[in-house]
């Protein structure tokens, strides 16, 4: 009976596990790319699996998408262009479009199968999928990259799956190369960079790897994400110069709403855990 009522995945290196119990299977595909599920959970609502791993829940999403989109738009002092590469559920592209000096937003995923089902089973997250603003591309995400002019874009927010198979070379040293290039004199790209507590060792060879490719600058920010493992996820921005303060009087006046997102979760979210600094000292 557990197993038919119950959605886990399992961490087998780390001996951890995380489930939702299930209403119902509404949907499961094997695209181009990947295998799709979406469930009707009994408390998160609805929940989307790609190879067997939690991607979004109707539930949580605000918390990775906001912290994904606002810390770095706010450390940019004037940010206009934007690329999403990933974020097939077009939630981060939604929170990226709050900000009204954004001029053009163009969001970069390979599998329009993850877009398609967004639009079906999460709605509310495609709201901006329409804004003149945006343009939805179906595309290798690191050949765009690579062949994009010098100083072309001014924010590059990576909201990749775990560097395995389709998202593997977002995670290497080419393609922040490629990234540096891409980016304007004060640009910034930030990628999600799993759990500080379970992937210290995807964190490190990222950083490692980041700064490989031409950045030499970065800094970490960490937030909770309830269906992600050990519920405590990050996310990691890089720059040609170094960082300065965040523009935290813009960020404390935001003119659109938020459920997590604010000036003081910003400021919070820079803290650095001790076995965090000793690590990178």
């Amino acid at each position: 009976m557990l197993e038919a009522t119950w959605f886990s995945e399992a961490q087998p290196a780390s001996g951890t596990a995380f489930s939702l119990k299930i209403k119902r299977k509404l949907h499961e595909e094997q695209s181009e790319f990947q295998f799709l599920e979406i469930y009707e959970t009994e408390s998160f609502g609805n929940l989307m699996v790609i190879d067997g791993c939690t991607m979004v829940s109707t539930r949580d999403n605000f918390l990775y998408h906001e912290m994904m989109s606002h810390p770095v738009l706010f450390t940019h002092p004037n940010p206009k262009r934007v690329w999403i590469i990933g974020g097939g559920d077009c939630g981060t592209l939604r929170e990226v479009l709050k900000h009204p000096g954004i001029e053009q937003a163009v969001q970069i995923d390979i599998d329009e199968r993850v877009t398609r089902l967004a639009e079906i089973y999460f709605p509310e997250l495609c709201a901006s999928n329409d804004d003149p603003r945006a343009t939805l591309k179906f595309i290798d995400g690191i050949k765009w990259v690579k062949e994009a002019a010098p100083g072309s874009v001014d924010i590059i927010i990576v909201d990749s799956t775990d560097p395995v198979g389709p998202a593997e070379g977002l995670f290497c040293a080419d393609f922040y190369q490629d990234c540096f290039r891409a980016l304007s004199d004060e640009g910034i790209v930030v990628q999600q960079s799993e759990s500080p507590l379970l992937h210290m060792n995807i964190l490190k060879a990222m950083r490692d790897e980041m700064r490989a490719g031409g950045f030499q600058h970065m800094q970490t920010v960490f937030f909770p994400q309830c269906i992600y493992p050990s519920g405590w996820w990050s996310a990691t921005m890089a720059t040609k110069s170094p960082l300065t303060a965040f523009r935290e009087q813009d960020a404390a006046n935001k003119a659109f709403e938020t459920l997590f997102y604010n000036a003081d979760i910003h400021k919070a979210s820079l803290a650095m855990p001790e076995f965090f600094r000793k690590a990178f000292a």
